[in-house]
C-alpha cells in the first residue's frame, strides 16, 4: 500500500481509498480528495509538512498526517 505522503515532488497519483474516519475522513472528502481523483504533488515545504496538491484545478495543502490516511496509485 502506498500512500499519498510517499509521492515524490513532482509526481501524480490516483486516489484509491481514504482511510480514517468520522470527522477527518469527511474534511479530506469536502476537499476534493474523493476515490479516483488525481493529484499531482507541487511542492514539499522545508521540513516535509504541509504537502502542496493540485487537485481539481486548485492548489490545496494538507498535513503529512492526513497525506498518510490515503492510498494511492
Amino acid at each position: 500500500m502506498k500512500t499519498l505522503k510517499e509521492v515524490k515532488c513532482g509526481e501524480t497519483a490516483k486516489i484509491v481509498k481514504i482511510h480514517g474516519t468520522g470527522a477527518v475522513k469527511r474534511r479530506i472528502m469536502d476537499m476534493g480528495i474523493t476515490k479516483g481523483t488525481e493529484i499531482y504533488v507541487r511542492k514539499v515545504a522545508p521540513l516535509g509538512d504541509p504537502v502542496e496538491l493540485t487537485v481539481r484545478g486548485y492548489e490545496l495543502s494538507i498535513r503529512k498526517t492526513d497525506a498518510d490516511m490515503i492510498e494511492v496509485l
